[in-house]
């Protein structure tokens, strides 16, 4: 074969192999549709069960306490939304009615049972104006709040709380992706109390005749915080709480001589273990905890604790008591 026969045959082959290299030749493919993001950045769902050693109510001595409770806490673009639901069981020193005050006679009766619902929900300055001007510092953020708490518990207080909150919260941050919220807020209530009724037996105290009370609004600051305990690797803990005031807010009736109120506190501290985490690894961290807490509420309901049936009944107007219990998360 000459040289000119050569070329052609060699042509000949390069042009029958470029079908079969282009062929080989990876392709751009279609791109795949993009997820969407979802609704919510967090949703947390906690189912606990705990009991409180000493708890109170009103006019009564201190006791055992069962708790169990729902607790619903999500993030979303605009803001959070947060609920919580108790359902509170006592023992046979806070009995349930049709049983009457309490006395040595009642000890007899079932305990009395209280539902008590909290929701608070908020909408960040930052995300509203799609600005950063409201974050500096540890300050994360300042959102607009809004709330509401009712209860209903079938004792001789028999109280029936409706209330509600509207302020700002500040959101800052804390070391291990923590946080800490201080609300500023406008409190109103309206509630029922048998002990400021006409002639009560046994606490004839000036009052309404059917016990329903319409307080004034007042001011409200309340705190909450969680934190892990990082410095602490080889034990997964978690230290929260909250430490809430309501300010005086009158005596919720018109009659002279009722009682005032006072300035309110409640507060619980929680020490919780990860056992999600040291169990299953980090992506089940809280998925089960451990917990114990000590709550401490003075002037419960806002009712004066050195006066009326506070004084008569150990102390019932002063909640000071350890707790313990299990959450889990689903």
């Amino acid at each position: 074969m000459n040289l000119k026969n050569l070329l052609i045959a060699c042509g000949v082959a390069a042009a029958s192999a470029v079908p079969a290299l282009a062929a080989d030749l990876p392709t751009k493919k279609a791109p795949l549709p993009v997820s969407e993001a979802p609704f919510f950045f967090v949703n947390d769902n906690v189912f606990s069960l705990s009991y409180q050693y000493r708890a109170t109510d009103p006019g009564v001595t201190k006791g055992g306490k069962t708790v169990v409770n729902f607790t619903h806490f999500d993030v979303w673009a605009m803001g959070t939304n947060f609920f919580t639901i108790d359902l509170l069981k006592s023992g046979k020193w806070d009995p349930a009615s049709p049983c009457g005050a309490p006395t040595l006679a009642t000890r007899g009766c079932a305990g009395a049972t209280e539902i008590y619902g909290l929701f608070r929900s908020t909408l960040g300055l930052n995300q509203l104006f799609s600005t950063k001007a409201f974050s500096m510092g540890p300050l994360a953020n300042v959102s607009l709040e809004i709330g509401a708490d009712a209860n209903s518990e079938n004792n001789y207080l028999a109280p029936a709380k409706r209330s509600m909150v509207a302020g700002l919260e500040f959101t800052f941050d804390l070391p291990y992706k923590g946080h800490l919220n201080i609300s500023p807020l406008y409190f109103k209530e309206a509630n029922h109390n048998t002990f400021t009724m006409a002639f009560p037996a046994g606490f004839g105290v000036p009052g309404t005749p059917d016990g329903n009370t319409n307080f004034r609004g007042t001011w409200a600051v309340e705190t909450n915080y969680a934190m892990d305990l990082g410095f602490i690797p080889m034990i997964p803990l978690t230290f929260s709480g909250y430490a809430n005031f309501y300010g005086p807010k009158g005596t919720g009736v018109s009659n002279v001589g009722a009682i005032q109120t006072k300035t309110e506190f409640n507060s619980e501290q929680k020490l919780s273990l990860d056992v999600g985490k040291m169990a299953w690894g980090p992506s089940k961290s809280h998925f089960f905890d451990v917990w114990v807490a000590y709550r401490y509420w003075q002037n419960k309901f806002g009712l004066d604790h050195t006066r009326g049936v506070c004084v008569g009944s150990n102390g019932s107007c002063t909640e000071s008591t350890w707790a313990s219990g299990v959450s889990v998360k689903f």
